[in-house]
């Protein structure tokens, strides 16, 4: 490994901090765009989704299979590839033109925001000790919440009055600076596993497998999408039969048998994103849809849960220093349960300031989780594989938004079908907010035992 005299922690902390805001501004302005995108294209409601859900799928795709790589030739290098690919596609998706234009833009904005993502998580935890890790951590990751703040905002703003490709320009000017910030900044390289092979046959069978699984789940209840389904089920079944077989495997499976604190702790945050991830994308509908609000208004009301995630994630990276970081994820995912609790009651004359109070309540949450649970993964395993730890996380985190946003299109196929959401759809899409809502909770509640399992093994 490159020596890392002379690395300044403050540049690689700015550099972290920015990569975290621009992925989930991407995601949260695209998604505020999302119902002027629908009708100039006109598309029905579940391919309106899949402009969301394709980015996290080409995520999920690349995180394990890339974090490994970065492990062995050199996390700063995946890094700016990935950046670089992040910011062409995002100028491809300006000038798109027609819906398979724009969903083949976002796959490859996912390509390169997994890649990104993943080792800037991944280099920050290689250069902070573990007594400054979660202050650092906390720092990176309220820059997701500003993303996840400003996106709804500015994207509602810029989608009325300049139209939504202005999003993806502005994006890749973002990008374009972040590639001048790391040449500039980044003078060191970080790679612990240098010299080890890399698994080709195992990336690949990952590769495939998770996106038979993550398409399949998506297309469900349909044949097809049973089908795939199913042969993502047996491609991640050979994932594993190979992998505990290969001399120097892609994933070291090994790190869920050994290590019960890094299991428990991913299986908590797969499902706090698989149970949060879609209420943005239902409330942002049903702000517009049923409350009748512009883009920009819609943009408005999101903002309060994203405000309350970044001043959370600030001082829960500051308050997992002090005390131990399981007890602050858990209490995050328990009142994440209540909130969600209310959202069931969300009806077409519920009073916005109820709303208002749910978002409160959720993005205050989520802050209070995400910074101590990384920083518990992240602190229980070695350097040598820091790259496959953050890969992991990544993962459950982009898996559970995929499954998130997968539920949610069962939802719409079952109670709208391939129809456009009009008026005569709203209460078929109030129905199937609701029980999404129910189902969220329920598996929210399955989060906070599995935060309390965990801290047990940690004692």
């Amino acid at each position: 490994m490159t020596s890392q005299a002379g690395v300044s922690k403050r540049i690689i902390l700015i550099i972290a901090t920015i990569t975290a805001f621009i992925l989930p501004f991407l995601v949260a302005s695209v998604n505020v765009a999302l119902p002027v995108m629908g009708r100039q294209f006109s598309m029905e409601a579940v391919v309106m989704s899949w402009v969301s859900t394709s980015y996290f799928l080409a995520i999920a795709m690349v995180q394990v299979p890339f974090g490994r790589l970065s492990d062995i030739y050199g996390r700063k290098k995946l890094f700016i590839l990935g950046l670089v690919i992040t910011t062409l596609a995002s100028f491809l998706g300006a000038f798109a033109n027609s819906v398979p234009m724009l969903i083949v833009s976002r796959v490859f904005q996912g390509f390169g925001s997994g890649m990104t993502f993943n080792n800037s998580i991944a280099i920050l935890s290689s250069v902070f000790p573990r007594e400054e890790r979660g202050k650092a951590l906390g720092i990176s990751q309220s820059g997701t919440y500003l993303g996840l703040s400003l996106g709804p905002f500015i994207g509602g703003i810029m989608t009325e009055h300049l139209g939504w490709p202005s999003i993806f320009f502005l994006s890749g000017i973002l990008g374009i600076f972040l590639v001048i910030l790391v040449f500039w900044g980044l003078k060191s390289e970080w790679r612990e596993a240098e010299g080890e092979k890399f698994d080709i046959t195992g990336s690949i069978a990952y590769f495939i497998a998770i996106a038979l699984f993550m398409y399949g789940f998506s297309s469900l209840p349909s044949i097809n999408g049973i089908i795939l389904f199913a042969a993502g089920v047996l491609g991640m079944v050979f994932f594993v039969w190979w992998e505990v077989r290969a001399p120097s495997p892609v994933f070291d499976l090994t790190l869920f048998r050994r290590n019960r604190v890094f299991l428990l702790s991913n299986i908590a945050a797969l499902i706090t994103y698989i149970s949060t991830f879609a209420v943005n994308f239902l409330l942002n509908l049903h702000l517009q849809y049923i409350n009748g609000m512009t883009p920009g208004e819609a943009g408005r009301e999101l903002i309060i849960s994203s405000v309350l995630m970044t001043i959370f994630t600030l001082l829960s990276g500051n308050i997992s220093q002090k005390y131990n970081p399981r007890l602050v994820a858990t209490a995050g995912m328990a009142l994440n349960c209540i909130g969600l609790i209310m959202l069931v009651f969300l009806t077409d004359a519920t009073s916005i300031w109820y709303i208002r109070a749910t978002l409160a309540i959720y993005g205050t949450a989520i802050g209070l989780f995400v910074a101590p649970n990384t920083n518990i993964i992240m602190g229980s395993v070695e350097s040598k594989v820091l790259g496959v730890a953050s890969g992991t996380l990544g993962t459950m985190r982009t898996a559970g938004m995929m499954l998130s946003m997968g539920i949610t299109m069962i939802l719409f196929s079952l109670y709208i079908g391939g129809a456009e959401i009009t008026p005569v759809y709203y209460p078929q899409f109030l129905s199937s907010e609701k029980i999404g809502f129910i189902i969220f909770a329920a598996l929210c509640f399955g989060g906070v035992i599995a935060q309390l399992a965990a801290r047990r093994h940690e004692k």
